[in-house]
């Protein structure tokens, strides 16, 4: 193959390379980082004892158990005192061993109900949103306010009520781009990985390729880490006005704790492999004498002897 063909394809596979790079680690993070059902709730558990996440919660749930309790009973002149002391109670028990509990317990319902319905292959749009009952967790906030003798705490009424957790309308979109990040999960990697090895072995100069790809890869996780801080940007900026960003922050983080961790990875990787290329390049002993000796001396010209004119 032509010198000239070989560095042109060596180019553009070498450059698809660091392209496919950070949509790789993307798509192969949240079809198999998020899908993992033990992961998921190793990750969210810490938030249990944050505590933005722990105000967000005893506000939710206060105000839930008010609600359920204003139900049935008239507690319209109660309900301005005794709000104070449930969300008191609320933050209390989000401080014990049967909150935390709860919180893993709470987790791994809805990311199993979640997956199970984004894994099924039929449309049942039709039967109703993914739902997730709660009821268990009501029930050991009850518990904790009937111990602190909170007013109408004994007579909240613990239900088994569903939960939406996804719409039923949006189930079908959903599905489809999960497949697809199933798909682009494995493919997309495998792509880059292939994708520079051939551009290595194409290459006429390997080590000037190797470096390329390597500057490449640090770039990659460069931008990749720019794509996560820019997305929890857009993120919060994109929920009601009604949830707590410093909450939805916390949560954010967590979640894309492995992203950051992957993206300062291949930024290091990439910047060591070059500059371990630049240094066996330019340190090795040959060339370090030729430098220290430095350039040639031109060799005199052989003198010429004077041309002899007979007579």
């Amino acid at each position: 193959m032509p010198s000239r063909l070989r560095r042109a394809l060596s180019a553009v596979l070498l450059t698809l390379s660091c392209l496919l790079l950070p949509f790789g680690a993307l798509a192969l993070w949240a079809a198999y980082g998020l899908t993992d059902t033990g992961r998921y709730v190793t990750t969210m558990a810490p938030l249990a004892t944050d505590p933005d996440v722990r105000d967000a919660v005893a506000d939710a749930v206060g105000d839930s158990l008010l609600r359920e309790a204003g139900r049935g009973l008239d507690t319209g002149p109660l309900r301005g005192s005794v709000r104070p002391f449930v969300h008191d109670a609320v933050r209390s028990f989000t401080q014990t061993q049967a909150f935390r509990l709860a919180w893993d317990a709470g987790n791994r319902a809805t990311h199993d109900a979640v997956l199970r319905a984004l894994r099924e292959d039929h449309d049942d749009a039709a039967a109703g949103p993914v739902t997730v009952d709660f009821a268990p967790v009501t029930a050991q906030v009850k518990q904790q306010l009937s111990d602190e003798h909170i007013p109408l705490a004994a007579r909240i009424p613990v239900q088994h009520t569903a939960v939406a957790v996804l719409p039923a309308d949006e189930l079908t979109s959903l599905r489809k781009g999960f497949h697809v990040l199933e798909v682009a999960g494995f493919w997309l990697p495998l792509a880059a990985v292939v994708f520079a090895a051939a551009g290595i072995a194409l290459a006429v100069r390997r080590r000037r390729a190797i470096a390329a790809t390597a500057l490449g890869t640090a770039l990659a996780g460069a931008l990749l880490g720019l794509a996560v801080a820019v997305g929890r940007s857009l993120t919060l900026a994109g929920l009601p006005a009604d949830v707590p960003h410093p909450a939805a922050g916390a949560v954010y983080d967590a979640l894309t704790g492995t992203l950051r961790t992957v993206s300062w990875l291949l930024l290091a990787l990439g910047l060591t492999v070059a500059l371990t290329t630049w240094l066996t390049r330019n340190l090795r002993p040959a060339r370090l004498v030729r430098r220290l000796r430095g350039p040639k001396e031109p060799a005199p010209a052989p003198a010429q002897e004077p041309t002899r004119v007979q007579a």
